[in-house]
């Protein structure tokens, strides 16, 4: 008795095969440095440890500046504002681009100095420059904000 084998039925999907990130099976990497190294952390985030730095070296002399937020935003909004537009942030028009600005204290909400990333970043080639940039609007917006001249609130402004 000679019955031939049913043929198996076609299945319509193709024979799942291994995932392959990329044709030498390498596939994603971990990160290039450990996360403790300046190497891992984003521009963003040492911008921001930029300002803390020279923050943290005006609290020393003017320790009024704990009860002061300090902020960095990307950059500056360019309408006027308005209620839609949020009144925490500060408008500039058609002077030249703001690298920071004040908002004073109100409703119960501490006075803000706000440094703008982007814009500072485009003016300085180095860490070292930028760094110098970053404590001198920190200290132009802290003098603005006190009522004091910027070489009172830091001796050594302009000196860098």
């Amino acid at each position: 008795m000679d019955s031939p084998v049913p043929p198996r039925a076609a299945d319509p999907r193709p024979e799942p095969r291994p995932r392959r990130r990329d044709r030498h099976g390498r596939g994603m990497r971990g990160p290039v440095a450990p996360p403790q190294v300046p190497l891992a952390a984003s521009r963003a985030e040492a911008f921001a440890d930029l300002v803390q730095d020279s923050v943290e070296r005006l609290e020393r002399r003017w320790p009024q500046l704990a009860d002061i937020d300090f902020l960095v935003v990307e950059v500056p909004r360019l309408d006027g504002g308005g209620a839609a537009a949020g009144p925490d942030l500060v408008a500039w028009g058609d002077d030249a681009v703001p690298l920071g600005g004040t908002i004073p204290a109100r409703e119960g909400r501490p006075a803000r100095v706000v440094v703008y990333r982007r814009p500072v970043e485009i003016r300085t080639k180095g860490r070292d420059e930028r760094a110098a940039l970053v404590h001198e609007i920190v200290v132009e917006q802290v003098a603005e904000l006190l009522g004091l001249t910027p070489e009172t609130v830091d001796p050594r402004y302009g000196e860098d």
